[in-house]
């Protein structure tokens, strides 16, 4: 429980203090006035002023807020400095900067991953890695380091022809030839159906091979592997939004519980976990959902085509829609995790 609060304090703290960076820095380039820059919600835990802004850092961890004056042009107290007082562009810039930090972050946790801890790929060759204990592989007496030459009459050449015919051959007893230390042998496996993965398994995994890339190679994958991502994540949700289906969003209990478990897998998953985390907050942000960044973006392009504000009744009425759906999604969302977590769903 203990590694599970670190770590969600730690990756949410790191996701929300990015997010408000770039609100932040955006509002202090444009001249606009910044009375607050606060990490967490309620009350202070430490405090300072520099200049014209307090520095906090408050009791509950999960979350954080700019003050920028003049968000509201009926409560302005800091003039032509105000939020409301600056031009288009630069508030569209302040609003989506938080998103932009969000998309940014994910290439220097990929570099970092990549430049100290290196690459790893799958080998092609049909060589047994780790050989999980009490599953049918080991059971039958295979070893990591064994390489696998056929599987009845059929000969294996590479990996992914093992593991073609094992995941076909559900519950069907498999002769498999071996080589070890030189030596060549024999023994039957069965494989047996994995529901989380849902195929047939035998409970071994194919040898890790770590490439270690330069500063700049590492900095070409990772600025490639966020655009992979980003490219994934888009088409997941236009598929969701296309059908309608909610069934794999996560609300908070289920990105606390998933964090904790990533945790205990080490730093490196982490990191990884916390860059997937930090590409989806950037992207749903996008939303063109009142409440969301991406919803302000599309306030201020109606403004820029009507050449005035909307009015602060139509303002209000269009948050509290924005919050309406935010929550219908946020309690179907702890639903799905409820039934994922205690039930196995």
């Amino acid at each position: 429980m203990s590694l599970t609060v670190v770590a969600v304090v730690c990756v949410f703290g790191v996701l929300v203090l990015v997010h408000e960076l770039g609100h932040f820095v955006t509002a202090k380039l444009t001249g606009m006035r910044v009375d607050e820059f606060a990490i967490g919600f309620g009350p202070k835990l430490v405090s300072f002023q520099r200049g014209e802004t307090v520095y906090s850092i408050r009791c509950i961890p999960l979350g954080g807020f700019n003050n920028i004056a003049g968000m509201d042009a009926e409560d302005n107290p800091a003039g032509k400095r105000g939020y409301c007082r600056k031009p288009i562009p630069a508030r569209m810039l302040v609003i989506l900067a938080g998103s932009a930090m969000n998309l940014i972050l994910p290439v220097f946790l990929f570099f970092g991953i990549f430049f100290f801890s290196g690459v790893t790929t799958q080998s092609t060759e049909p060589v047994l890695g780790t050989v999980m204990p009490d599953r049918p592989a080991a059971m039958a007496g295979l070893r990591e380091g064994d390489r696998i030459l056929g599987i009845g009459d059929t000969p294996i050449k590479d990996w992914m022809g093992f593991v073609d015919i094992v995941k076909s051959n559900d519950g069907q007893p498999l002769t498999v030839y071996y080589e070890r230390d030189g030596v060549q042998g024999s023994t039957v496996v069965t494989p047996l159906f994995d529901a989380e993965n849902n195929r047939a398994m035998v409970g071994v995994m194919g040898v890790v091979e770590t490439a270690h890339p330069g500063f700049f190679e590492s900095m070409g994958l990772a600025v490639q592997r966020t655009g992979t991502i980003i490219y994934a994540m888009i088409q997941e949700l236009v598929r969701l939004i296309a059908q309608l289906s909610g069934e794999n969003l996560a609300g908070p209990m289920g990105v606390v519980h998933m964090t904790g478990e990533v945790a205990k897998m080490g730093l490196v998953p982490l990191l990884n976990f916390t860059a997937f985390l930090s590409l989806n907050l950037g992207i749903i942000n996008l939303f063109p959902v009142p409440a969301l960044d991406g919803g302000h973006f599309v306030t201020l392009l109606v403004e820029a085509l009507r050449g005035k504000p909307l009015s602060s009744q139509a303002q209000r009425y269009t948050q509290t829609v924005g919050i309406a759906l935010l929550l219908v999604l946020m309690v179907y969302a702890t639903k799905n995790d409820i039934v994922r977590i205690f039930f196995g769903g």
